[in-house]
């Protein structure tokens, strides 16, 4: 979902036509305080494949304003922002870029380089949050869960593992399920393609 932000209507309508003429689901803002609304309705499930065009000046918040909210909730991974301006400068492209923003675009811009960059983001977007996801689902085991699931990656069989651990059978067999269930695999095969 690319989200554009950005408060002339003209910009907004010439965008959401690119990207619909790309195939890319859209949603328009006219500020950072609706973008900001909206983002606090949407479920975290939902937060991949997404992307934004930002303004830099607009008023109440302003683009770089905004990307700093962003990144300080840790979300410039999985939101890629791509700035828009008409006002931009080389120092503020090169700082923007340093502290994490996808790409900076002075208007008026070449349609397809921005699409073509829309694209590179969403798809960088799926990469992070499908990592996100598999940090989330590591965190989520438990510190012997941990020792269990680094053996059953070496490819060790339940008896070597207890044996390894000093606990029974049934225990490493109680692990290797929770893990299993928490990593959403059903066999070390797919847990090790997973991981890999």
């Amino acid at each position: 979902m690319l989200h554009i932000i950005d408060d002339e209507e003209v910009i907004r309508d010439s965008l959401m036509w690119l990207a619909k003429s790309r195939g890319i689901p859209a949603s328009a803002y006219d500020s950072g305080k609706a973008f900001l609304t909206a983002l606090d309705n949407m479920p975290r499930i939902n937060l991949q494949g997404q992307c934004v065009l930002l303004d830099v000046r607009m008023p109440d918040l302003g683009g770089i304003a905004l990307f700093d909210l962003l990144s300080s909730r840790g979300l410039t991974q999985v939101f890629p922002v791509i700035f828009l301006t008409g006002h931009g400068d080389v120092p503020m492209a090169v700082d923007t870029l340093k502290r994490g923003a996808f790409d900076f675009f002075e208007k008026p811009f070449n349609d397809n380089k921005l699409m073509d960059r829309v694209q590179e983001a969403l798809a960088a977007s799926e990469q992070a949050a499908g990592s996100a996801a598999i940090h989330t689902r590591l965190s989520a085991l438990s510190a012997r869960e941990r020792e269990v699931l680094d053996l059953i990656l070496e490819g060790k069989m339940n008896k070597v593992i207890a044996d390894k651990l000093g606990i029974s059978m049934r225990t490493v067999e109680v692990h290797r399920a929770h893990i299993f269930d928490k990593m959403n695999v059903k066999t070390a095969v797919e847990l090790a393609r997973l991981l890999k």
